[in-house]
């Protein structure tokens, strides 16, 4: 399976749409993420730019440990992958992203969709 990592940075309420390779073909993706300093994580919004409907709402973008470390597992019906995040740079104090490591020592990885 071919892992496509999502373009983030950690601008406050980040907004891009992309196409990312899922189960053989190209998908045109709307992402949102936003920082809860409160709660000191991120979550994440997909919709399908194409109906203009949103797929997933405030999906906490957080790290797992198998079996649970794919984020959309429990939205396998949707058909748009699999997603997990990757911690790549050095311990932080945090094991999770917060708002200046999300794509720097944390990439969220996107796949084909794991049944």
């Amino acid at each position: 399976m071919n892992m496509y990592i999502v373009p983030l940075t950690t601008e406050p309420n980040n907004t891009f749409v992309c196409s990312i390779p899922i189960d053989g073909q190209n998908r045109r993706l709307s992402f949102m993420f936003r920082y809860n300093s409160i709660a000191k994580y991120w979550t994440m919004r997909v919709s399908d730019p194409n109906e203009r409907r949103v797929l997933i709402d405030s999906l906490p973008v957080l790290i797992g440990r198998y079996p649970s470390a794919n984020l959309l597992e429990q939205h396998v019906h949707l058909g748009i992958g699999s997603a997990t995040v990757v911690q790549i740079g050095p311990p932080t104090e945090s094991e999770n992203p917060d708002d200046t490591t999300l794509g720097t020592n944390f990439y969220l990885m996107w796949g084909d969709t794991i049944a």
